[in-house]
C-alpha cells in the first residue's frame, strides 16, 4: 500500500480507514475509505512496514526528506514511537485533527505536538491524557508558555534518549498556625538579625530563625533571624531593630537585604511572605540549590516532618533551559520533595509552577 503527498499530508487510499483510522487511531478520515495522515503518522507505518512508499520513497528516503521539510520532525519521530510502544493513540496537534481544539486557550495549537489519548480510547473519542511538546535538550522554553496550560515536555537528549517533564499549576496551602508575639526586638548585623530575648516559641512552633547556640554558650533565648524572615516580621509590625519601628524597621531590612543580594531579594521576601500568609513555613533550599524548602504544617520543631517542596524564585520573563529543568527535578526528587518555580513580576503576583519527571 502506497501514499501520496498532498501539502503536508499524506493520502492513503484503499481500505486504509478501517486498517490504520478505526483499529488502530491513525489519521484522520479524508472521505470514503481514505484517509490524511501527518508525515510522522506515515513516517511510523514505513517505519513499520504498514505501507510501501510515499510517492515512491521509502522509510530512510522519507525520513530525510521529512526532516528537511519540517523542523524538529526527526526529535518528534522519536517521541511518537515511543509513546506508540507504550500502548498510547497520539494525535498531531492540528486543527481538524481527533482532540484539537480551537485556538482559544492562552497558547495556540502550534505550541503542541501531540494529543495523546488515554488508553483503551481512540482518538474519535477526543479524550486527552496528555498535550505534548516535544523539545531538545538544548533548545529554550518561556517559563510563560508552561504556565500558560498544563504541558508535558517531551525532551530528547543528544542521544535520542527520552524524558518526560510534567508542568502543572499548583495549589499552595498549609497549616501551620502560629502568630508571632508582637515585641520582638532584633539589631541588624550585616546579613542577618539577631533577637537576643526571642520567646522560645519563635522558633519551636513558629520555625523562625536559628537559636545562637554552642556546647559551652552561657546564652539563652537569642535566635538569628534571616533578611528574608527578618523583613517580613518587620512588614508584619511586631520586629523593631535598633530602636525603628514599623515600616522604618522594615525599610532597613530590605535596604539591607538589597545590598546584599541586589533585586532578587524583592523577589524572594514577595514569594517568602505569600508563603507564610498561606500558613506554609519556608526555611532555607541552600543545601538543596534552592531559594527555600517548605512546609505545610510545622506543630514543633522538635516533631518536624520532611519539607514537602523546593523553592525557586524566577522573574516571570525566566527562559528554561532543559537541562536545567531536568537537573531541578531530579534534585528534588532525590530528596523526596516536588520542584515548585515561583514566577515573580508580572502583574505584581507570583505564579506557581511545578515540574515534575512523568512516565507514560
Amino acid at each position: 500500500m502506497d501514499g501520496h503527498l498532498r501539502g503536508d499530508v499524506v493520502r492513503v487510499g484503499g481500505d486504509a480507514r478501517q486498517r490504520f483510522h478505526d483499529s488502530r487511531g491513525y489519521g484522520r478520515p479524508a472521505g470514503g475509505n481514505e484517509i490524511d495522515l501527518s508525515r510522522v503518522e506515515a513516517a511510523h507505518l514505513l517505519f513499520r512496514g504498514d505501507l510501501d512508499a510515499i510517492d515512491g520513497m521509502e522509510f530512510e528516503e522519507f525520513f530525510v526528506a521529512s526532516t528537511g521539510a519540517r523542523e524538529r520532525f526527526a526529535l518528534r519521530f522519536l517521541v511518537y514511537v515511543d509513546l506508540r510502544g507504550r500502548g498510547f493513540y497520539l494525535s498531531p496537534t492540528r486543527k481538524g485533527w481527533p482532540g484539537a481544539r480551537d485556538d482559544d486557550g492562552d497558547l495556540p495549537l502550534s505550541a503542541y505536538d501531540f494529543v495523546v489519548h488515554p488508553r483503551g480510547t481512540g482518538p474519535g473519542e477526543d479524550a486527552v491524557e496528555h498535550r505534548v511538546r516535544v523539545v531538545g535538550e538544548r533548545q529554550s522554553v518561556p517559563a510563560s508558555e508552561l504556565l500558560a496550560e498544563n504541558v508535558v515536555l517531551a525532551v530528547v537528549d543528544e542521544e535520542s534518549e527520552l524524558t518526560y517533564l510534567e508542568a502543572t499549576r499548583p495549589t499552595l496551602d498549609g497549616a501551620t498556625d502560629y502568630t508571632p508575639p508582637n515585641s520582638l526586638s532584633g539589631v541588624l548585623l550585616e546579613d542577618r538579625v539577631v533577637v537576643w530575648d526571642a520567646p522560645e516559641s519563635l522558633y519551636e512552633y513558629g520555625f523562625y530563625g536559628q537559636p545562637l547556640t554552642g556546647r559551652d554558650a552561657d546564652i539563652e533565648g537569642a535566635i538569628q533571624l534571616s533578611l528574608v524572615e527578618a523583613a517580613s516580621l518587620a512588614a508584619d509590625g511586631v520586629l523593631s531593630l535598633d530602636g525603628a519601628e514599623g515600616a522604618d524597621a522594615h525599610a532597613a531590612v530590605v535596604d539591607c537585604g538589597r545590598a546584599v543580594e541586589g533585586e532578587r531579594f524583592d523577589r524572594r521576601l514577595a514569594v517568602y511572605s505569600t508563603l507564610r500568609e498561606r500558613q506554609i513555613v519556608p526555611k532555607t533550599g541552600y543545601k538543596f540549590g534552592a531559594d527555600f524548602r517548605t512546609y505545610a504544617e510545622v506543630e514543633s520543631v522538635s516533631n518536624l516532618s520532611h519539607s514537602e517542596h523546593l523553592i525557586r524564585v524566577l522573574p516571570s520573563e525566566h527562559v528554561f533551559a532543559p537541562r536545567d529543568l531536568a537537573l531541578d527535578v531530579r534534585l528534588a526528587g532525590g530528596v523526596r520533595k516536588r520542584m515548585v518555580f515561583a514566577l515573580t513580576g508580572a502583574n505584581e503576583g507570583i505564579d506557581w509552577l511545578s515540574v515534575a519527571r512523568l512516565t507514560p
